[in-house]
């Protein structure tokens, strides 16, 4: 059993303990400081949350092209202080001419590398129509003024630091070197055009259009109706309670919430605290959960548009009960023995960022977006100067075939024309008492889920720090394969040799994900910010 204390020590001695940012007023969170400055600027020049989200998604399109964008999708979660709450999709749609067997050859079998790169993996981007949403309804600033940093960053370049250039070494075409000052103009006009002419410039006039000449030309079947079809939608966030505090978060066309939920509920009644971080009988529990918990993500989940999520009845406290007594105390369940447990159904990431807001008036705003891959689709059309995505590949190709994240997925996430791929993206906002305690989530493909919830249950059960929470090693169990991965310092080799012994495969694999978090001290209202070690060239801070 492990102590705080005794965590505390192990992380000192792995190297990942460290003490939080501090501010009295406001707090940005990012993988990249040049973003999270624009954050902080705004924001101190009486911009709110949202105001800095929409600066924040722009400024990492320029300076974290594998990952940031404006040529993919994702997911804005906004409370705001009166406690109005939105979650806004602009997750990317499938064009309207894609079939379930696009990828597949005249044999059913998948095509290697065509739902990955190449213009047939891109989906209809979400980002711009996204931002321009949270800023209409909720911003207090004009376009021109939030994209104005991002433009600026992209016109006269930013500094390339030894963690930017690791990244760069796998971007397309180009060859990028610590020191160098990269600009991107065909970035700053795309982004100009933007600014003066809002969505339209996107959806409607000279860059779709450039985007649906290039697809034309390389195989793919994206169209001008693809992109003036496109919506954004608003949704009623998923919520749930963990050990007092309310939770927040994605609900379909994401899995995101649905599942992190259902693993909170399943493990609500255990002693994490006595048994200690990273102990047997935490990763024990935890895993199973996590086990059965993704079984039902990759069987039942998918765009609301095109099928019916049974998120009450995978919420239900009597389920949580049924999920929790299969569970053995000693011994793992194969996950060949780990079935849906609703039943049968009727027919019908890794290179992800994530950023968390909290501004002097407690609005928050947790935003993960992406381009799948990194790089997405390995692709830019034209003198548009941004990466479009590959997120095509999150849709089930071939049912019980994976996809990059390894997930095994059935027919409800197959691939129709103007539907959603099924995500596991994760932005969660926690409230205890109906005030403001928590904004977190990361990248890290299917992933994403076991590291929000990890985050989570470091500040909440382990009574970590917000820095030490993100940083922490992590676990992950997504069902199919049938292994647990861990990063190194995850676990003693005590531990691990005890684990194997109850049936458990073991893997341990490089670090994976970047959680930014923020908590709220309930006595004194700091923000406390995390920004995880994963990616050096973060920062959280604010005023």
């Amino acid at each position: 059993m492990f102590s705080l204390v005794a965590t505390l020590l192990l992380a000192a001695a792995s190297g990942w303990h460290a003490e939080p940012a501090h501010t009295p007023h406001a707090m940005v969170v990012t993988e990249q400081h040049y973003a999270t400055q624009v954050g902080v600027d705004v924001l101190r020049h009486g911009g709110n949350a949202v105001d800095a989200a929409v600066a924040v998604g722009y400024a990492l399109a320029v300076v974290d092209p594998c990952c940031g964008n404006i040529g993919g999708g994702g997911f804005m979660l906004v409370r705001m202080h009166d406690g109005r709450e939105r979650f806004i999709d602009f997750r990317e749609r499938a064009p309207l001419r894609a079939t379930p067997p696009l990828y597949q050859d005249k044999n059913g079998n998948l095509i290697p590398g065509l739902s990955t790169k190449g213009y047939l993996a891109v989906g209809v981007p979400g980002t711009v129509m996204g931002l321009e949403r949270a800023r209409t309804e909720f911003g207090t600033r004009s376009r021109a003024a939030l994209m104005a940093p991002a433009i600026a960053l992209a016109k006269d370049g930013y500094l390339v630091g030894t963690a930017d250039a690791r990244v760069y070494k796998s971007m397309p075409g180009d060859t990028i070197k610590v020191g160098d000052t990269r600009t991107q103009p065909d970035l700053a006009a795309t982004l100009t055009m933007i600014a003066r002419d809002g969505p339209n410039a996107f959806y409607r006039g000279p860059i779709a259009q450039a985007i649906v000449a290039a697809s034309n030309a390389n195989g793919g079947i994206l169209s001008m109706k693809d992109f003036a079809s496109y919506y954004v939608n608003e949704l009623k966030p998923v919520h749930c309670s963990y050990r007092g505090y309310d939770l927040i978060s994605a609900p379909p066309p994401s899995s995101g919430g649905v599942t992190l939920c259902e693993i909170l509920n399943v493990i609500s009644p255990y002693p994490f605290a006595r048994w200690g971080w990273n102990s047997v009988e935490s990763a024990h529990y935890v895993v199973e959960a996590e086990r059965r918990a993704y079984a039902d993500r990759n069987t039942y989940l998918g765009d609301p548009a095109f099928v019916r999520n049974p998120v009450a009845q995978l919420l239900a406290p009597h389920y949580a009960a049924t999920l929790r007594a299969s569970i053995s105390a000693s011994r793992a369940t194969p996950s060949s023995q780990v079935h849906p447990g609703l039943g049968a159904v009727a027919r019908e990431n890794a290179q992800t960022t994530h950023y968390s807001i909290v501004d002097s008036a407690g609005n928050a705003v947790a935003v993960t977006y992406t381009i799948n891959d990194s790089f997405g689709a390995g692709v830019i059309a034209g003198n548009t100067g941004f990466f479009l995505n590959d997120e095509m590949d999150d849709f089930t190709s071939k049912p019980g075939v994976p996809n990059m994240f390894g997930l095994v997925q059935g027919t409800r996430n197959d691939i129709r024309g103007g539907k959603r791929p099924l995500s596991s993206m994760t932005p969660t906002i926690v409230t205890r008492n109906g005030r403001l305690f928590m904004v977190t989530g990361s990248p890290g493909g299917g992933r994403i889920i076991t590291i929000v919830l990890a985050t989570l249950q470091n500040v909440i059960d382990y009574g970590m720090n917000v820095q030490d929470a993100v940083n922490a090693p992590r676990v992950h169990m997504q069902w199919l394969p049938d292994v647990v991965e861990y990063e190194p310092g995850a676990f003693s080799a005590q531990a691990i040799q005890q684990l194997q012994a109850m049936g458990y495969t073991l893997k341990e694999v490089p670090s994976w994900g970047s959680a930014q978090a923020i908590v709220i001290d309930p006595k004194t209202g700091m923000r406390l910010g995390g920004t995880d070690r994963r990616r050096p060239e973060g920062l959280a801070a604010g005023y």
